[in-house]
């Protein structure tokens, strides 16, 4: 497996300490401070198959739930 960026590792920790499963809304929320490119990470990420969600690219709506 590919190394995990320092955001990709924040992405996974906020998953993990919210039981697995945010909503893209909320993620997003909870990244802004820290960087941009949410859906992008995201997408790389589910690449890895390290979190799935619907489509190729998280809708606004779309529930984020981590598979690993």
């Amino acid at each position: 497996m590919s190394e995990i960026s320092i955001e990709e590792e924040f992405i996974i920790k906020k998953l993990e300490e919210n039981g697995g499963k945010l909503n893209y809304k909320e993620l997003q929320i909870l990244c802004q401070e820290e960087f941009e490119g949410v859906r992008l990470i995201l997408k790389k990420l589910k690449e890895k198959k390290i979190v799935n969600y619907e489509g190729v690219i998280p809708g606004y709506s779309a529930e984020i739930e981590l598979t690993r």
